[in-house]
């Protein structure tokens, strides 16, 4: 028989290191009869910034969970805190957006339906219907919104709309070929992941892997970041790269770019739904 998972508070930390925090917040959780299940934590050496991941077992705590965020939120008053705390028994609402390429939307699907993803992706959306039946199969539900290049305030003033009526918690734009409005990413601020491959800057624009193979290039990779005003600037998530040589065909790239898009986009996905991605600045702290 399987044990039941217990149902954890996570909490992020970020603030100028200081002596006393650690040991601080270890007391709250100890003298609260919790029991901490995972701790990690970084000091950058040339900031003094300091960055912490906490998880602590709620079975035993004698605290309340507005209780826990009331006093959660007096160590932020005494040691100058970020912080954001949650708890595992929440389920993370996930919202994709594709457009004609399915490969990204597969591999997200299919970590859903093994129980790996650590969020329940509630809809896919879509400026096309070619995905559809991909969404059927999987049983997600699936609405297509066109966006028209003239009037694109309407269509993310519907696609807003959809998120808001489905209590969304984050988007996955999962290769959807459209770039949303500074007030549309304003509205979700480190809550849209984005995939890309890794040529940026260069290769920018139409036939990335043409460009790339009339240039010789000997690594291609991918990208996932969340989306920020500046079109692909965002703090970067997770990436990875793989060798390739002349005797690869344009082909035999954007095959290789495929897998590593879907890869990389998965694991981003996975690491923010299980709260292990912490936004400083442009830059991310991803606790492994």
């Amino acid at each position: 028989m399987v044990s039941e998972q217990p149902v954890t508070a996570t909490l992020l930390v970020d603030c100028c290191d200081r002596t006393g925090l650690v040991a601080a917040l270890s007391s709250f959780v100890f003298q609260h009869g919790g029991n901490i299940l995972d701790a990690d934590q970084h000091t950058e050496s040339t900031s003094g910034e300091f960055f912490m991941r906490l998880v602590w077992d709620l079975a035993d705590f004698s605290l309340g969970r507005d209780e826990i965020r009331a006093e959660i939120e007096k160590f932020g008053d005494r040691f100058d805190l970020k912080w954001e705390l949650t708890f595992s028994d929440h389920i993370p609402r996930v919202v994709v957006f594709a457009t004609k390429a399915s490969h990204c939307l597969y591999d997200l699907l299919l970590c859903q339906q093994i129980g790996d993803l650590g969020g329940k992706i509630v809809a896919v959306v879509s400026n096309h219907d070619v995905l559809a039946d991909v969404c059927k199969h999987f049983d997600v539900p699936f609405t297509t919104i066109p966006v028209d290049r003239d009037d694109k305030v309407r269509a993310e003033s519907e696609q807003l709309a959809l998120l808001q009526s489905l209590s969304a918690d984050l988007v996955v734009l999962a290769r959807y070929m459209q770039i949303v409005s500074a007030g549309f990413v304003e509205r979700w601020p480190n809550r849209i992941i984005n995939i890309h491959h890794s040529f940026l800057p260069a290769f920018a624009g139409a036939r990335p892997y043409h460009q790339a193979k009339e240039r010789g290039v000997k690594i291609i990779g991918a990208t996932a970041h969340y989306v920020t005003a500046e079109l692909d600037q965002g703090p970067i998530i997770e990436q990875n790269v793989r060798r390739v040589t002349h005797r690869d065909a344009v082909e035999d790239l954007m095959r290789a770019g495929r897998d590593l898009e879907r890869e990389v986009l998965t694991r981003a996905v996975r690491l923010h739904l299980q709260r292990r991605v912490l936004v400083a600045g442009n830059r991310t702290i991803v606790f492994g």
